[in-house]
């Protein structure tokens, strides 16, 4: 086996490129950019072929916070939050042949944008999300039945967190829906 000589560029993928527009979307949620930084920044992301170039595209943001990825884990039974839990930056939620189910409602949520990561085998998950959370459900995949969710029918004026779920589902169903109070 051949190694890589030092100092030569190294190539990005997707998940990279993805990593990178959610720092900046989060910077530019926390305050920490300006519109028109965001949209320089976004730029040069979009076009970054090189880690070098990301990187700098990068540079002037503030340090992502430590900590801000969970692991929550089962071979089988159930995942259950509830309550006041305080809710990472970035969920990943897994199981074989267990359930999950992850009530948000009274969570602490101090991230305008949270990333719920599911990788489910068997068994259904269900998760509640505050009244005024915005869900996006673009990049899940199902493989047996699709998930139900239904937006609420009006809005509160209020903008609270956005709730991005993304990951597989094997054989379960995903219910997502917006807490009554």
């Amino acid at each position: 086996m051949t190694s890589l000589p030092e100092g030569l560029p190294t190539a990005i993928g997707e998940e990279d490129r993805d990593a990178a527009v959610r720092r900046l979307q989060e910077a530019y949620a926390d305050g920490h950019i300006s519109h028109e930084e965001m949209d320089g920044h976004l730029g040069q992301v979009l076009a970054a072929k090189q880690r070098s170039e990301l990187d700098s595209a990068l540079s002037s943001l503030p340090a992502e916070k430590p900590g801000t990825t969970t692991m929550i884990g089962a071979a089988s039974g159930r995942i259950k939050r509830r309550g006041a839990w305080q809710v990472p930056r970035t969920l990943k939620v897994a199981s074989a042949y267990g359930r999950a189910r992850l009530d948000l409602s009274r969570a602490v949520i101090e991230h305008a944008v949270v990333d719920i990561e599911l990788a489910l085998g068997t068994g259904r998950a269900k998760i509640i999300v505050p009244r005024d959370a915005i869900v996006v459900l673009d990049d899940l995949q199902t493989g047996w039945k699709d998930y139900r969710y239904r937006p609420p029918r009006r809005s509160s004026g209020s903008r609270g967190p956005e709730i991005r779920i993304s990951g597989t589902m094997g054989f379960g169903r995903l219910t997502v829906r917006h807490a009554r109070r």
